[in-house]
């Protein structure tokens, strides 16, 4: 009798929604999608209702967590304040890996060295990868998060797919009549065609 095929890991991706991280967005889903992973994202959520609830389940159904912690800098436009729902998000995590009983591994990325000291202070001793705000950095810092025997992307070949979700992402957006890569429809188009287009290149 066939083994059972056994369901990809799924990866909590908690990063900012605003127009200056899309390249780096679109680099984590990549990067988690060429290691065989399958991105979840609080866009999945449509509806305002029981929204922490719905937060702390999808966390839950999660195997790993990544959390970009590189926006605590005050926002550009009025009232001027630091971004809350990566560090709450990150809490919520850590949370559940400490009283779920389930394994649940988490890590924080950010784009500025010793950066997280100041502005985490209660995460002292957890390191953070360090992207430098770049592309290849998220590529470099996921290949760095996930080292283990199995599927393992080169940065070079996450570029190559990387290069091809660009190339979708005017027809995704049409196909969704939305301006934006931030909602539910096309976070969903951006994980598939990156699934389908790691598979081309990795095999």
């Amino acid at each position: 009798m066939p083994k059972k095929r056994r369901s990809p890991a799924e990866v909590f991706l908690n990063v900012p929604y605003d127009r200056k991280f899309e390249n780096l967005f679109l680099a984590y889903i990549v990067g988690i999608s060429a290691f065989g992973f399958v991105p979840r994202a609080t866009l999945e959520i449509r509806t305002s209702q029981r929204r922490l609830e719905k937060i702390r389940n999808l966390i839950a159904q999660c195997r790993y967590s990544v959390h970009d912690l590189s926006r605590v800098e005050l926002d550009a436009s009025a009232p001027r304040v630091p971004r809350f729902n990566m560090p709450f998000e990150l809490g919520l995590a850590v949370a559940h890996q400490m009283t779920s009983g389930r394994t649940h591994d988490w890590f924080v990325c950010e784009a500025k060295d010793r950066r997280l000291l100041k502005s985490l202070s209660d995460l002292n001793g957890t390191d953070p990868y360090v992207h430098s705000g770049t592309i290849v950095g998220v590529f470099r810092e996921l290949r760095n998060i996930f080292t283990r025997p199995g599927q393992q992307p080169t940065v070079h070949q996450m570029g190559r797919v990387y290069r091809q979700l660009r190339k979708s992402i005017p027809a995704i957006l049409r196909k969704s009549a939305s301006l934006s890569l931030y909602n539910a429809t096309v976070f969903k188009e951006l994980v598939f065609v990156a699934r389908i287009s790691a598979q081309k290149v990795l095999f």
